[in-house]
């Protein structure tokens, strides 16, 4: 889970009393729920996610754009035992979740906005997921502060996505980690696996405040805490003898349930999502498909598709039957032209069988030698730190001579069935999203050739930078008959290495 290291540390103005209860304010200027919030602005494949809110010029309170409303004590308090009423959750208002809130409504307002905009996508499908579970909806402000909603967060101690998994914590709740796919990022995948292990918690403690703290600490440490409070059963009783991010932990909780029920109040608005829980649908993937490919298909951006699939850390979906998210009207056009799609791309990659070699991902084991850093293995093996931590369980200790690490690294491997040299290449497709119309035509053009024993087709591969226009020059065809021999239009793209049919003689 996410840890809160050192969120009383540098830069903090704390007074702590003996017992180790903090009073006082924080200046919450340097810790991981505000590392989170920042990581909206800072990862690229979000930059496209967000645009500015549209503020609202007949809000309800009149507040002008640049306002930020600040409140007295009471009021907090008053709007959180609104909240309390219908919550399992000890929803108290003090000094602690003062800070944080703070944090959410004054220094980081533009990533919050941010956040609520991610909210629409995820919150409905976590509120699916709990409620199924029978479990509290308030549960879903969880993600907020262990990833601010960001499903590729990463923290330094190596946990990962919207719940913040460690890698042995996401194995146990059946979320595998391969050098193709992190379930932890799987955004329904992973909301599964922590409803089960927040409920195996409630199953322990049977308090959901305890249950929070366990989410952040470990169960043994928050039994540890009992013991030493002399059998105390809720969070406030354990709260001294807790570390100090566990300390903190729910009353951020607490301000992430207060942010997200009053932004209105603090006039913050939620950015424009690229599209919402209700306008996006999934899919079966049965052949392995790159996102260049998914993007060539269906006229997606790749940015698009990053966005909806964090799950796949080399922007391809491998076989096995994983699913694809998309909005709505691409999904639709993905089952529509879904066989058509896998035959392209096999046509695309028919040039490559007759090669001797081809690129796959080997797994070697690395046996760790005296004085060796991750960086050094990193750099020896051409991957990343990152890498190396997703693919083998690292604990706070690091790594020690004699450790054996699994490593994936790309070779050149013999080909096993090479095809001939004298092979036609098939026909490729190229944007089925436009060419849907002409689907039946372009799945018996293959049998036709083959009919005419005596029909000749010279083919030309597409070269880096050549345009219709040249290619049809080269030929002494128009650009129009190069377009019809190949049952493509002008919107169609070019791929380098494409096979294109530019001459039949009978």
């Amino acid at each position: 889970m996410l840890t809160l290291k050192q969120i009383f540390g540098r830069g903090l103005a704390v007074v702590f009393l003996s017992g180790g209860m903090l009073i006082g304010q924080t200046t919450m200027t340097d810790n991981p729920v505000a590392a989170m919030l920042d990581s909206l602005a800072t990862q690229k494949v979000l930059e496209k996610a967000f645009n500015k809110p549209l503020f609202p010029k007949n809000n309800k309170y009149k507040f002008a754009p640049d306002s930020v409303p600040r409140y007295d004590d009471f009021v907090y308090e008053s709007r959180l035992a609104k909240l309390d009423v219908n919550s399992p959750f000890d929803l108290v208002y003090n000094p602690h979740v003062k800070g944080f809130i703070d944090l959410y409504t004054i220094r980081k307002r533009e990533l919050v906005s941010r956040m609520m905009g991610l909210a629409q996508l995820y919150y409905p499908m976590f509120e699916e997921i709990f409620d199924k579970h029978n479990m509290p909806l308030e549960l879903k402000h969880l993600a907020v502060i262990e990833s601010a909603l960001n499903p590729n967060a990463r923290s330094r101690a190596g946990a990962v996505g919207l719940w913040q998994f460690m890698y042995p914590t996401g194995k146990m709740y059946g979320l595998n980690v391969t050098s193709y796919i992190d379930e932890r990022s799987d955004v329904y995948k992973a909301t599964e696996s922590a409803a089960e292990y927040l409920q195996s918690l409630y199953n322990m403690f049977g308090d959901w405040q305890m249950v929070l703290a366990a989410y952040n600490a470990g169960p043994g440490t928050i039994s540890k805490a009992i013991r030493r409070s002399g059998g105390k059963k809720t969070y406030w009783e354990i709260r001294p003898y807790l570390p100090a991010e566990t300390q903190a932990y729910v009353p951020a909780f607490i301000a992430a349930n207060y942010v997200m029920n009053y932004t209105a109040e603090h006039n913050i608005y939620p950015a424009t999502p690229r599209k919402s829980y209700f306008e996006v649908d999934t899919a079966i993937v049965k052949e392995p498909m790159s996102f260049e490919q998914i993007s060539t298909a269906l006229d997606v951006p790749m940015d698009e598709i990053q966005y909806f699939n964090p799950q796949y850390r080399k922007n391809v979906i491998p076989a096995g039957g994983n699913m694809l998210t998309l909005p709505k009207a691409k999904i639709g056009t993905f089952i529509s032209n879904e066989q058509e799609i896998y035959a392209a791309i096999k046509a695309q990659q028919s040039e490559l069988a007759s090669a001797s070699t081809v690129v796959k991902e080997v797994q070697k084991t690395h046996v760790v030698k005296n004085g060796e850093k991750l960086s050094t293995i990193a750099r020896k093996y051409g991957v990343t730190v990152a890498d190396i931590r997703s693919w083998n369980y690292i604990g706070k200790k690091g790594i020690r001579a004699g450790k054996k690490l699994v490593i994936y690294v790309r070779q050149d491997v013999p080909q096993t069935n090479p095809a001939k040299a004298n092979d036609t290449p098939k026909e490729p497709q190229t944007n089925l999203a436009s060419n849907a119309k002409s689907d039946s035509a372009a799945s018996s053009e293959p049998k036709k050739l083959a009919d005419n024993a005596s029909a000749k087709t010279q083919y030309h591969k597409v070269k880096k930078g050549e345009t219709y226009y040249m290619i049809a020059k080269k030929y002494g065809i128009t650009v129009q008959e190069l377009l019809d021999m190949n049952k493509l239009n002008k919107n169609s793209k070019l791929l380098m290495g494409q096979q294109l049919k530019v001459k039949q003689v009978s």
